[in-house]
């Protein structure tokens, strides 16, 4: 059987070409129950999507470890070779991969065409540095004790791995996961979110069909779906290596909480902060903010969310950032030329204008937008918010962005950091000064220099601190978190003729 995906009016099908079920051990297993995907924007069936349950999710991880010890073994040219082949799978079917984003986040085309982009990024880069997965030699006889003795180490695999993605980026972030996972040697079991399984089931088949063309086992790579009761069983498995996770900083403490010991390896929400300098180029800091603070409707954790602009360059940007706002396209995803469009639910709608309306009771102006058209929240900018309300000082996850003004860029990086997360947050200005300052002074993960804070590159370390989370993402730092060092120390002995 194949899952088919339901084509909206005057399309052509969109064909997940996966078996129906769930991929556990080397098989497709039916799945105890099935929920239905809706288009977000206008509500119409997507698919039926199978849901699993704790029983399904051990038995995933007693797959994977049963194979464990057979997928840290793998030739390096085999991991390599399945990640390759997937990669080139996924660009064979990429428009489709597409549109079926754009059905089950709800999330434009164009966002859902980047992350496919990422993705492919991902698998290629994750293949490459399997070439680079090795250790070194080190000198012992820095003590006399250790002279004639030979040292190095070398990197191991972690053990089984459970990585948990968002509903956002359901493609991109699941492959953050698994591919890293799979060249580090590490079996592999995704949760995707529930309200966004499809892409990910159909990226998993690929992936098992290419380790089994390179003779490898299927079970190396497993997805599980459910509600939290599923991913409690896997992450409080004591036989799992490590558990990756995206979302939100609540999900996220309580899984390292219940997980412990288990390694965990955390990224959460942001309130993305972007600052603007007396001297910076105004249009190119408008112009960030539009495309940094809409993209993904907003529902992005390093989308521009804080703006912070120095008082004598406020009016005019402003100005600026408003004329700006009025031209973003807002309506049906699948439409090249849309920005912004609906949530991915009607509970995040109310949850997001409930936030503005507070707002706005508080004090706050609304320099652009501020409604809802059928059910897509309008492009919003909000003047001189209240820093202790949560469309502020939490994270938004919605098409708001808050204006601030500032005497100075040192009060400027005291705002940024009264925060309690700290994944990217941006500067823009034309002083090298003030940028090394930045770099110094914002307690975040990332500092971006007259660029959006959500510009983030697959192929650097990609995290934050705080409540932001913990550990590093893009495949090289993912599979550095994703082994383990092992010391080895030889004495040579000579053989008495």
């Amino acid at each position: 059987m194949t899952t088919h995906v339901k084509p909206a009016a005057g399309e052509s099908p969109v064909t997940g070409e996966f078996p129906e079920g769930l991929p556990i051990g080397d098989h497709w297993v039916e799945a105890p129950a099935a929920e239905d995907i809706r288009f977000p924007y206008d509500g119409t069936l997507v698919a039926q999507a199978p849901v699993g349950d704790p029983g399904l999710a051990r038995r995933a991880v007693d797959a994977a470890v049963a194979v464990r010890e057979q997928v840290g073994r793998l030739p390096s040219h085999t991991r390599r070779s399945a990640l390759l082949a997937t990669h080139d799978a996924v660009a064979s079917r990429r428009a489709d991969f597409e549109r079926l984003l754009v059905l089950e986040t709800g999330k434009p085309l164009v966002d859902c065409r980047v992350e496919v982009d990422r993705t492919l990024l991902t698998l290629l880069t994750a293949a490459e540095e399997v070439a680079r997965l090795h250790g070194e030699t080190v000198p012992l006889d820095l003590l006399p004790s250790g002279e004639g003795l030979l040292g190095f180490w070398t990197r191991k695999p972690i053990g089984v791995v459970v990585g948990i993605a968002g509903y956002n980026y359901p493609l991109l972030l699941a492959t953050h996961k698994m591919a890293p996972s799979l060249a580090a040697g590490c079996p592999v079991i995704a949760k995707p979110a529930p309200q966004t399984p499809l892409a990910t089931l159909w990226l998993v088949h690929l992936l098992r069909e290419a380790l089994h063309a390179a003779g490898a086992p299927q079970a190396a790579v497993q997805l599980v779906t459910g509600g939290p009761e599923v991913g409690a069983a896997l992450t409080t498995d004591r036989r799992i290596g490590a558990v990756s996770f995206t979302g939100s900083a609540a999900v996220g403490h309580r899984i390292a909480r219940d997980a412990a010991p288990t390694k965990v390896l955390l990224e959460l929400g942001s309130n993305a902060a972007l600052v603007v300098a007396a001297d910076a180029d105004l249009d190119a800091a408008a112009d960030a903010v539009v495309r940094g603070g809409y993209y993904a409707s907003g529902q992005a954790c390093i989308s521009v969310q804080r703006v912070i602009v120095v008082d004598s360059v406020r009016e005019e940007f402003v100005a600026r950032l408003t004329e700006r706002v009025a031209q973003v396209v807002v309506g049906d995803p699948r439409d090249p030329a849309t920005r912004v469009s609906a949530l991915i639910d009607e509970r995040s709608t109310e949850r997001v204008c409930a936030w503005l309306e507070e707002a706005v009771k508080a004090g706050a102006s609304l320099a652009a937008g501020g409604g809802v058209t059928d059910g897509v929240i309008e492009p919003t900018v909000l003047l001189d918010v209240d820093r202790s309300l949560a469309v502020w000082g939490e994270e938004v996850f919605g098409p708001v962005v808050a204006v601030r003004s500032v005497p100075d860029l040192q009060t400027a990086f005291d705002v940024v950091n009264d925060s309690r997360y700290g994944l990217h947050a941006s500067v823009y200005t034309s002083a090298l000064d003030t940028a090394f300052a930045a770099l110094d002074r914002l307690e975040v993960g990332g500092v971006v220099v007259n660029e959006v804070p959500g510009f983030r590159s697959d192929v650097m370390p990609y995290g934050g601190v705080k409540d932001s989370g913990a550990g590093r993402e893009g495949p090289r730092f993912a599979i550095e978190e994703l082994t383990v060092t092992r010391m080895a120390v030889i004495r040579p002995t000579t053989t008495k003729p």
